[in-house]
């Protein structure tokens, strides 16, 4: 035998017989390549070019637009779109998403308010103008769109001081005004909700998975006691019970949820203790396609939104299950505190986005 390789043949078998075995699983799992959380920092609602400029700035390159237009006008025709996006990818930043004209307003403001009052042959019409909507979004690329089903818009009570003398969003069942008239809808029942909720669906769903546009759908904000409601109008869509049935009605690969951590958050008891199997139950069927990342202090019917390292929820655990079940999509700051002397929000929008970005590179650190 060559005399170098003898050396070298024996100098493997000491170092070998010096080192212990190692198990085949854990040898697997060593080479088993690190899992990289895909996660990406977002924003929504500002897409102005000083908005983007700022975003590009703090590293933010993913949004969901404003409001193209409340309207079915020449915003929503595909030169229209793709003048919007081609504007907001001048700054390297991409759009990911548009919404809807059917925003988190009370009934008596949306810009298509017979989709939930179940008046036909009007809410027909509406929905006809969302399929085309849809249909011209995915002729310009954009990958998907947000929109609520709500009658009652977000409700809140008096905000409160929080840290430093910002102010915090609350709500607080008992101080709120649960007894006046109902609104322009009337009094609407769970099944009446749930009949026209059902009916958008079955029309839209499908026009959306001919198109490969994701439909991502808000929860109400916040829950409601279930046997009532709230000024006569009860929230399906404000429980989880509720949010698991209303995935189910059209299984598809494109109807899911934007997933506000904050809104699940408020329909929980505890949400410090329970969020955590919430985020794995829609994550792991694929259900979640966008997330506002935002913390309460609280829990269902009393809540305060805080900033997010100043709530009942550890969100670095609440990312890490992000990236456990695979989620790619945007973490989105969301009801960010009102500081004094930042009128925009800014600020409290610059440090949110700190935060996520941060968090993200944490979890990465974890899968190396």
């Amino acid at each position: 035998m060559h005399r170098r390789r003898f050396l070298a043949g024996t100098a493997a078998q000491a170092t070998a017989l010096a080192m212990p075995s190692i198990p085949a699983s854990v040898a697997a799992q060593a080479e088993k390549p690190a899992k990289k959380a895909r996660m990406k920092a977002g924003h929504q609602n500002h897409s102005a070019d000083a908005d983007l400029r700022h975003l590009a700035a703090l590293g933010v390159n993913h949004i969901r637009s404003a409001l193209p237009s409340r309207t079915f006008d020449e915003n929503w025709s595909v030169a229209g779109l793709s003048k919007l996006r081609e504007r907001v990818e001048r700054f390297g930043i991409f759009l990911d998403m548009v919404p809807l004209p059917l925003s988190s307003s009370d009934i008596g403001r949306a810009e298509n308010p017979n989709i939930m009052l179940g008046k036909s042959p009007e809410r027909d019409r509406e929905i006809d103008r969302i399929c085309q909507m849809i249909r011209n979004v995915a002729r310009v690329g954009i990958p998907a769109v947000k929109y609520n089903l709500t009658i009652l818009g977000v409700v809140r009570t008096e905000s409160i001081s929080g840290r430093g003398g910002a102010r915090y969003s609350t709500f607080d069942y008992s101080k709120s005004k649960h007894d006046e008239p109902p609104p322009a809808s009337g009094h609407v029942t769970a099944d009446e909700m749930w009949e026209r909720i059902t009916y958008f669906l079955k029309k839209v769903v499908p026009v959306a998975e001919e198109c490969k546009v994701r439909l991502c759908c808000h929860p109400h904000d916040p829950g409601m006691p279930r046997d009532k409601g709230f000024r006569g109008v009860h929230r399906v869509l404000g429980s989880v019970d509720g949010l698991k049935k209303f995935i189910d009605i059209m299984p598809s690969d494109y109807h899911g949820l934007n997933f506000c951590q904050g809104s699940v958050a408020e329909m929980l008891e505890n949400p410090g203790r329970d969020i955590y199997d919430v985020i794995r139950y829609f994550g792991s069927r694929r259900k979640i396609f966008n997330v506002h990342f935002r913390n309460i202090k609280g829990g269902f019917l009393n809540f305060r939104e805080t900033f997010p390292d100043d709530g009942d929820v550890d969100m670095i655990k609440a990312m890490r299950i992000y990236q456990e079940v695979g989620y790619d999509g945007m973490i989105m700051p969301d009801h960010v505190p009102q500081i004094a002397g930042d009128p925009g929000r800014s600020q409290a929008f610059s440090f949110a986005f700190g935060y996520i970005q941060a968090l993200i590179q944490v979890v990465n650190g974890d899968a190396r």
